[in-house]
């Protein structure tokens, strides 16, 4: 006894091998995955078909499907031969297939597998698509389930079995996180058969057509410019290159730290200022800078960027057990908790202080924060918040009282140091509030002077009385 899978092609019976003709010929009973297929009209007349479209009917999803057919064929093989036909080629887009002779495998159950042409080669005439030329082949309804897509959109995308216009609506949804809104694509009705169909349509209007059917694939061909991590890597990696630039080919890790810091203290301005179009810009600066380091390390055969995408990968769904586990949370407090707990577990394995780890090239305010929350997990801190405010008090005093100046720069750190604390204790990011103050006694004072200039006042001869006058003035008017 055994199992031959029969590939029937993408369209009609004109598209069926010799080969499959011959074992099809010379059967008396084929089981078919389903009967909604244009070659199934055009078998030998001598054969007995029996399909598992009923099965659709009545499961709860595709897996329960899959698993009844490849269930009910393995049970028949154990009886009798049994020819198993299924559209395209059996190995493209076919689960019960891979899963049958995995499974047959194991069972002793011999599989023979008559090839079959795949939707993919009439798709890629239909839109004359080299399919050499990186073109990847997805299943849609696999793709659709993703909130990121795993495309690669500096390369064609071919999606088979958009079957319905429901499916064709969540994977534009899911797309349309990678490509534009109006990004032109082409929809292919029955590829390869008498009734094929084309469609170009943006992308946000695949699920407006109403010729969408099990027999309908996508084709979305690349974005117009390179846009992926690969391909900056790529970039970076030529600058590096003895053909590429000698600034990019000099740079060390160390020579670029301070560019990084630079960059990403611009990515917090654009933030302060709700900048998108600036927000975009210096997110590249910094993503530039990731790579730069990682193609550097690289270089030196110390690690490589999949590395360090993978490690940060494990690491977040490590921390997430609630979301890639069993754990159960009722809120964001319990989630933090969870993630400091099971970092503090790693840091325990490897012997760390609390801390240990805290980067050095933090602004001191950004630092403190962090040094200050790292004890907090032990319980080093007030026990309230009025212990704060008393410290505060304190520091202000102790301050006051300072002779010399080595004594008065101790004190006042300390000062900072409090107030900091009292930060955290407000949920206050303390260096995003000096920003903000820093930009704010900006805007006043750049009002100050405008004001000053039109009165034709010198601020530089005023008293304070004045200029105190003239700055109340500018805090009443100016809209922050």
């Amino acid at each position: 006894m055994g199992i031959t899978i029969v590939g029937l092609g993408p369209g009609n019976g004109r598209f069926l091998t010799r080969a499959a003709w011959e074992v099809l010929s010379q059967a008396e009973m084929v089981y078919l995955r389903t009967e909604r297929h244009p070659a199934v009209a055009d078998l030998p007349a001598s054969v007995v078909c029996h399909s598992f479209d009923h099965i659709y009917d009545t499961a709860d999803s595709f897996e329960s499907v899959y698993e009844t057919i490849v269930a009910q064929l393995l049970d028949l093989a154990q009886r009798e031969p049994v020819i198993y036909a299924v559209p395209g080629h059996p190995f493209v887009g076919e689960s019960t297939v891979t899963r049958l002779v995995a499974q047959a495998e194991a069972a002793g159950v011999p599989v023979e597998v008559v090839a079959g042409l795949s939707f993919v080669e009439p798709c890629l005439t239909a839109v004359h698509q080299d399919g050499m030329d990186g073109v990847q082949i997805f299943d849609a309804i696999e793709v659709a389930q993703y909130h990121y897509p795993p495309v690669n959109p500096d390369f064609p995308l071919l999606l088979g079995q958009v079957y319905s216009r429901m499916l064709a609506s969540e994977l534009k949804l899911v797309l349309t996180a990678v490509y534009p809104d109006e990004h032109p694509v082409t929809l292919i009705h029955q590829a390869g058969d008498d009734d094929q169909n084309i469609e170009h349509v943006p992308l946000y209007a695949i699920d407006r057509s109403d010729q969408v059917s099990h027999l309908t694939s996508l084709f979305v061909p690349p974005l117009s410019t390179p846009s992926t991590l690969n391909a900056l890597a790529e970039t970076v990696a030529i600058l590096r290159s003895p053909e590429g630039c000698p600034w990019d080919q000099e740079q060390t890790p160390q020579s670029l730290r301070s560019g990084f810091l630079e960059e990403a203290s611009e990515v917090l301005v654009a933030l302060d200022e709700d900048d998108m179009d600036g927000l975009r810009e210096e997110l590249g600066d910094v993503l530039y800078h990731l790579v730069m380091q990682t193609q550097m390390a690289s270089e030196a055969e110390e690690f490589r960027l999949a590395e360090v995408i993978a490690a940060i990968d494990a690491k977040l769904k490590y921390r997430h057990p609630h979301v890639w586990g069993d754990w159960q949370v009722s809120n964001s407090a319990e989630v933090v908790a969870n993630w400091e707990m099971l970092k503090a577990q790693e840091k325990a394995d490897r012997s760390e202080s609390l801390v240990d780890n805290i980067p050095q090239a933090l602004p001191a305010l950004a630092y403190s924060q962090k040094l200050q929350s790292r004890v907090t997990k032990v319980g080093f801190d007030w026990p309230s918040i009025d212990g704060v405010y008393e410290k505060l008090h304190e520091e202000v005093r102790e301050l006051q009282t300072a002779v010399s100046p080595q004594h008065q720069a101790e004190e006042l750190g300390d000062l900072l140091f409090v107030v900091v604390n009292l930060a955290k204790w407000l949920d206050i990011d303390a260096e995003s509030a000096l920003r903000e103050a820093n930009a704010k006694f900006s805007r006043r004072f750049k009002a100050l002077e405008k004001l000053a200039s039109a009165r034709q006042l010198s601020l530089a001869e005023m008293d304070l009385d004045s200029l105190e006058a003239l700055w109340q003035e500018v805090k009443l008017h100016l809209t922050e």
